[in-house]
């Protein structure tokens, strides 16, 4: 999709999914360390940034849309903290090796195949040894519930393609269920979901 439509979709007043972080990324703070490097992958607006800020991380935030970008400014500063932003293309962008302690990829279905297999191995590549990646997505059963996320099949997760992909961590979460879930107007409602939770390995296999 181009830059357009996501300035398009950014550009209203109120945030298109809420400024609450997502369910699954909250429930997840036993596992982040007391400080360290946080990259948030598509961040949007900032929801799940300035939360993850909160929790006292150095949070890199990057984002096609720079319109999302600004109200995820805004957001952090009405917070009390700061982002770390960047206009990035995912399709381009350099993925730095061993940089972050964190990575949360939360709804980045964006992205098709060919795209998204770039952004795992980018993933894996920019976690440090140890690092841990939060992740959350639509299954295909999304399809028939409609309540947000794309209308592609192959955009969507399943079981047996993120244990394929991080394959070589260590799976620390992995479920898959039918959850209603309110994230403004772009989420909201019962909804097929799957969530991830993984470590790198502290020293090559």
């Amino acid at each position: 999709m181009s830059q357009d439509h996501w300035n398009t979709r950014f550009s209203g007043p109120d945030y298109l999914f809420g400024t609450a972080p997502n369910a699954f990324l909250q429930s997840q703070a036993f596992r982040l360390p007391a400080a360290g490097r946080a990259l948030a992958v598509a961040d949007g607006e900032g929801r799940n940034g300035v939360w993850l800020a909160r929790q006292g991380l150095q949070v890199h935030a990057i984002d096609f849309s720079p319109v999302a970008l600004e109200k995820a400014r805004r957001l952090a500063a009405g917070q009390g903290v700061v982002l770390e932003t960047e206009q990035a293309d995912l399709s381009q962008w350099a993925w730095p090796e061993a940089a972050y302690d964190v990575v949360a990829a939360i709804f980045i279905q964006f992205a098709g195949p060919p795209l998204r297999q770039q952004i795992f191995s980018g993933i894996r590549r920019a976690l440090r040894p140890g690092g841990l990646l939060l992740l959350q997505g639509y299954r295909p059963e999304q399809l028939k519930y409609r309540t947000g996320g794309p209308s592609q099949a192959e955009n969507l997760y399943t079981r047996e393609l993120l244990e394929t992909a991080f394959g070589d961590c260590e799976i620390l979460h992995l479920e898959a269920h039918d959850s209603v879930i309110h994230e403004g107007s772009g989420h909201d409602g019962m909804s097929a979901l799957i969530d991830l939770a993984a470590r790198k390995p502290h020293t090559a296999a």
